[in-house]
């Protein structure tokens, strides 16, 4: 399998990844074992949790990792003072030597638990970095945002991602699709991330549309074919619902589009309904089109609001959806209402406390363009290497690594929510269901706690052998996925104001060998 991207290929690197990799072969290290952890410092949002996305595309990397004569001639040009013998081994290099640990697509993980164990030959482990950065970093953001909306929205609303024409660029736009999707949206705009990943598209309408109509003598066709498969006068049908109601005043040239709208699309007809006055115009003239429908067999689906006061407006369509309902013989359907414009979550925050009558939601610019955070911050770390474990140490906790290979679970309590991550050195013994385990904090001795799980489910999984071995997974399976772990952690972790902190920790092992590293390694300070 190929990246989607053709831009994902060896030379998506930064240059000083090429450049160490020649310092390791001219030093003659390049094949000595090391290991990388992948993984991010802080949670992303403001918020205490991530979700762990990219995985596919980063396996069709490695599956196709392979410099072409092109790309070593370029960097022959680039790096005239290397030797020759660097750049025939560089067009042999490839990923057959790697193994390679990771989380599902579509985990929910959380800071300094790996997201990625890569391991091999540390030049290639190291050429291996920048990619597997950029094919995580935004993927996990993206599906990160996307659950947030989810979790702000409700399960029960309908969520369609709108943001193709202002994300950054193409590749921006169908990544923001694909993982918005896998974050928990039901829908898309975007035709081509339907294509290509099987995502259900969805649209309307613009407001072009309805101003190209400037009254019913634009219709150069007044029938429809009915359900019953005869042909009626649609038009003539609609105007005596317009007069039957007395809506004679809306604007003729929307009603005009709604109908050759209707005519063209009878079973699947939502209008846009703010181009002139959403509510002595717009949704008046669908309701004569939709009850038209109605008659004729077909069930419209309903409107779409892109301006104003969401709440007032929604709730002001669906009382007026009910009063006609109430005048007509026949029961109306429950006609959906879309909002849309500039939507974000603190927007769909205050709607719910306002109170609203929105079924579905489109949003588009500050779901894919993460507004309000736009780097993940993932980070790619030597941990071991020629079998000996290497530590980064620093003056902010935050910033020092945990040494070693590693393996980490997750522990389960009672009620089925997950309690903590814990870490364990690999080839030491895995926290069991049912025994209690000792948790410690990383770098604090105090903070320490007591767990008995009920399920212990180990998070890394081995994904690449010298070959691909993790399955290629449906993106609907994927989505699936993150819904069921929202719905089965606990609401205080996932909350969008003030969560509360998710315990990651270390087995008492791993936690005195991170001790026993950090005192060899770190310099003792004299003082005169």
């Amino acid at each position: 399998m190929e990246p989607t991207n053709k831009l994902v290929n060896p030379m998506l690197t930064d240059f000083y990844e090429i450049t160490m990799s020649y310092a390791y072969w001219k030093a003659g290290v390049h094949e000595e074992q090391a290991i990388f952890d992948l993984f991010f410092r802080k949670n992303p949002f403001q918020g205490e949790f991530a979700i762990y996305a990219g995985l596919e595309e980063k396996l069709r990397l490695f599956e196709n990792f392979h410099f072409s004569d092109d790309h070593i001639a370029y960097l022959k040009e680039q790096m005239p003072h290397c030797e020759n013998g660097f750049f025939d081994w560089l067009k042999s290099v490839d990923c057959s030597k790697m193994k390679i640990y990771a989380m599902k697509e579509g985990t929910l993980s959380f800071p300094r638990v790996p997201l990625m164990r890569i391991q091999g030959p540390i030049a290639v482990g190291q050429m291996l970095e920048t990619a597997s950065l950029t094919l995580t970093n935004y993927p996990s953001l993206m599906t990160t945002n996307a659950a947030k909306y989810r979790l702000v929205v409700g399960f029960e609303k309908d969520l369609i991602e709108f943001g193709l024409r202002r994300a950054q660029g193409p590749d921006g736009g169908v990544s923001a699709s694909r993982y918005s999707y896998m974050g928990g949206f039901d829908a898309t705009s975007n035709v081509l991330a339907g294509y290509l990943f099987g995502v259900p598209i969805k649209g309307t309408h613009a407001h072009s549309y309805v101003q190209s109509f400037t009254g019913i003598e634009d219709l150069k066709n007044r029938t429809l074919v009915g359900a019953d498969g005869k042909t009626h006068d649609f038009v003539k049908m609609v105007l005596e619902m317009r007069e039957a109601f007395g809506f004679n005043k809306t604007n003729e040239g929307e009603l005009a589009s709604f109908i050759a709208y209707a005519q063209a699309f009878p079973k699947g007809f939502l209008a846009l309904v703010d181009t002139y006055d959403t509510l002595k115009s717009g949704v008046p003239n669908f309701l004569c089109v939709a009850l038209g429908l109605l008659k004729l067999g077909y069930k419209p689906i309903g409107v779409r609001l892109d301006s104003g006061d969401l709440s007032y407006l929604s709730r002001a369509t669906r009382k007026m959806f009910l009063e006609i309902g109430a005048r007509t013989d026949a029961e109306l359907p429950k006609f959906l209402i879309l909002a849309s414009n500039e939507i974000n979550r603190s927007v769909l925050t205050s709607l719910r406390q306002q109170g609203h009558e929105i079924d579905s939601f489109g949003i588009g610019t500050h779901l894919v363009t993460c507004d309000d955070q736009p780097a993940m911050g993932c980070v790619y770390k030597l941990v071991e290497a020629k079998g000996i474990p290497r530590i980064k140490l620093s003056q902010e906790l935050g910033k020092m690594t945990i040494p070693g290979e590693k393996e980490a679970y997750r522990l389960f309590g009672e009620d089925g929510y997950s309690l903590l991550d814990l870490m364990v050195r690999v080839g030491d013994k895995p926290p069991q269901p049912e025994k209690r385990t000792l948790c410690h904090h990383p770098f604090d001795h105090i903070k320490r706690v007591y767990v008995t799980p009920s399920k212990v489910i180990p998070l890394h999984h081995c994904v690449w052998d010298g070959r691909r071995i993790y399955p290629e997974v449906p993106l609907s399976e994927c989505r699936d996925y993150v819904l069921n772990q929202l719905r089965s952690t606990r609401e205080d972790h996932l909350r969008d104001i003030n969560p509360t902190p998710y315990k990651v920790s270390v087995s008492v092992e791993l936690y005195n060998y991170v001790y026993r590293l950090w005192t060899e390694e770190s310099p003792v300070t004299e003082l005169k």
